[in-house]
């Protein structure tokens, strides 16, 4: 199997953490880089304990979080995934999108809307919310996306090399905007099936309303730009 570097930022995610490091353990992922975003909890101790290395945030934000590490030197691997900290998604599930890499692909992201994709934790606001801008970045890109506000994915390394300079986002908009860009630049995207479990422990950092203008932001801001 190959061993891609799994990216995952953390902020207070102490009760979360250790069972979602684990889980990539026993299913042989070994490259593992946390960035936390300057935890008051045990975030940082509980990663360091089971051997894993992290590097702290010099900003805030997911999308401040993960243009560092996508910038990090010890990103040693042909392909690299991105996951949240919170348990709300399946480790087994890499294995399908680096399949879709193996077959040609450049990026391969999670969608809980196709095939047996679901989701336990979306509330109704969340999934209309997603319609409406997953539709209008199709009808201004001609993709053919069927979710967008789902940061599951693995590239592989030339691509996101090729796509990380250009990324701007500092929030959870970073997830619109590296869809956006990976069509701009012509860079192979596929959907793989995902189910979106609840979170574990703890409460969302997300905010609705904020993160989903955000968002639509930078659907506008995209669209009036070349790059």
């Amino acid at each position: 199997m190959l061993n891609p570097a799994v990216i995952i930022p953390t902020l207070n995610e102490e009760k979360n953490i250790r069972t979602v490091l684990q889980k990539l353990r026993h299913l042989g992922f070994t490259n593992l880089l946390v960035i936390d975003g300057n935890s008051k909890d045990r975030t940082v101790a509980v990663a360091r304990r089971l051997g894993v290395k992290v590097i702290h945030q010099n900003g805030k934000g997911k999308g401040d979080a993960l243009r560092q590490a996508f910038n990090h030197n010890g990103l040693n691997a042909g392909m690299i995934a991105i996951m949240d900290a919170d348990g709300s998604m399946n480790p087994e599930e890499l294995f399908s999108f680096i399949q879709r890499l193996k077959d040609g692909a450049d990026l391969a992201k999670g969608s809980r809307f196709i095939g047996n994709g679901g989701s336990n934790d979306l509330t109704l606001l969340r999934r209309i919310g997603n319609k409406i801008l997953v539709s209008l970045v199709n009808i201004l890109w001609s993709t053919d996306y069927t979710d967008l506000c789902y940061g599951f994915a693995v590239f592989k390394k030339d691509a996101l090399q090729k796509l990380y300079p250009y990324l701007r986002s500092e929030n959870f908009e970073i997830e619109t905007e590296i869809f956006i860009k990976a069509k701009k630049l012509g860079l192979k995207v596929v959907e793989a099936p995902s189910v979106e479990l609840r979170r574990m422990h703890g409460k969302s950092n997300l905010k609705a309303y904020l993160d989903g203008f955000r968002i639509l932001r930078t659907i506008i801001r995209e669209f009036m730009s070349d790059t």
